[in-house]
């Protein structure tokens, strides 16, 4: 699925030019704004929006011809609006916002600004490659990517200057290898590109995580997928997934990262409990992960069959009117109706869900079935 192709990737890339310091740089370099940035940022993850948005106004009134402004909005749109689809009204100004920065950096790139300019550029590219990706738009994201590989390989000449750049690095070096062994229909692809490094590039990531200026969230969001669809280490995922709901306990999205990550560990009781904590208002694809994951509790803690296997269809109602963006929870409702059925002896329900599940998933192994 071109989705999951690129979507962890390309979530890092796109916030890099707003987290990242670079040596010489127009707006990084001026400390003030840095600081204001990474304040706006903290606030977007954390759903304070109206904060960010004053954030925003102070960033445009000082650099009113720069790309980072666009970039930022383009973030706070995308988080705003989560999950972001075309057909939300939302999506036009988030792509125009995008192609703007994309136009800007075109126009006003110099030696002098060389690094800045490129890693914005980069970073409204990847924002905009995991839009259309999240949504399946694969002719969107062909054509994109591709022309974005060169300006990517440009970018590893100013790495080394700061931890920060470990998230960076540390993302492709295990990228390529992790993700063509898991999927090997895209080997022939992945040789095209210069060989990386498993255990250095998580190595890398941890160092970000624990010790980099501004990308210690995405370092651990990324550890906390790798560590569960990949290197299967739940405890390590409930590690890293738990400091992101714990520094923003208002992003519901990382709130249910750190559930499943208790769920797959059996910690049922901590995962009861941060379950409740759900911020209000709760959109659809939130209210969807959220009866999926208690599906799961009732399901292994309770042994009530009959509330989960409610919990899992009214999960699945709302990922069905979510297309393929919801497929992952989706999956797991469906692997929960499948174990379910085949406790009540309904082994034609059960195959029949099994196979759905499996359609759905990406990670076919990940099924809350131990």
């Amino acid at each position: 699925m071109v989705r999951n192709r690129f979507k962890k990737y390309w979530l890092g890339l796109s916030l890099l030019i707003i987290l990242t310091v670079s040596v010489k740089a127009q707006v990084l370099s001026d400390t003030s704004m840095l600081n204001l940035i990474k304040q706006g940022v903290d606030c977007i993850y954390n759903y304070q929006f109206d904060k960010a948005t004053v954030v925003y106004e102070k960033i445009k009134s000082r650099y009113p011809d720069h790309p980072v402004p666009y970039l930022f909005r383009a973030l706070m749109t995308y988080w705003k609006n989560f999950p972001l689809i075309p057909s939300s009204p939302a999506s036009k100004y988030f792509t125009d916002d995008l192609l703007k920065c994309m136009d800007l950096c075109d126009k006003k790139r110099n030696a002098a600004w060389e690094a800045e300019f490129l890693l914005a550029d980069l970073g409204a590219r990847g924002l905009l490659l995991l839009y259309y990706s999240d949504n399946d738009l694969t002719m969107d994201v062909i054509p994109l990517a591709s022309n974005t590989y060169q300006p990517l390989r440009r970018a590893f000449d100013f790495t080394g200057s700061y931890i920060d750049f470990n998230y960076f690095t540390g993302l492709y070096k295990y990228y390529r290898e992790a993700y063509p062994e898991a999927h090997p229909v895209y080997k022939p692809f992945a040789m095209l590109f210069p060989r990386g490094d498993r255990t250095q590039g998580l190595n890398e990531l941890k160092l970000s995580a624990s010790h980099s200026i501004f990308l210690k969230a995405e370092s651990s969001c990324f550890l906390t997928h790798i560590f569960i669809s990949y290197e299967h280490n739940f405890q390590a995922a409930c590690q890293y997934s738990k400091a992101l709901y714990e520094r923003y306990p208002g992003n519901n999205h990382y709130l249910a990262n750190y559930v499943k990550s208790l769920l797959l560990i059996k910690r049922y009781d901590e995962a009861e409990r941060i379950l409740r904590q759900y911020r209000n208002p709760l959109n659809q694809y939130y209210r969807m992960q959220k009866n999926i994951l208690e599906g799961v509790l009732y399901e292994k803690k309770y042994r009530n069959f009959k509330y989960a296997e409610s919990l899992y269809n009214a999960g699945i109602k709302d990922a069905v009117a979510l297309g393929v963006y919801a497929n992952e929870f989706q999956a797991y409702g469906y692997f929960g109706l499948t174990r379910i059925m085949k406790a009540k002896n309904e082994d034609r329900l059960s195959k029949s869900y099994h196979k759905k599940a499996m359609d759905l998933a990406e990670y076919k192994e990940l099924n809350f079935n131990e």
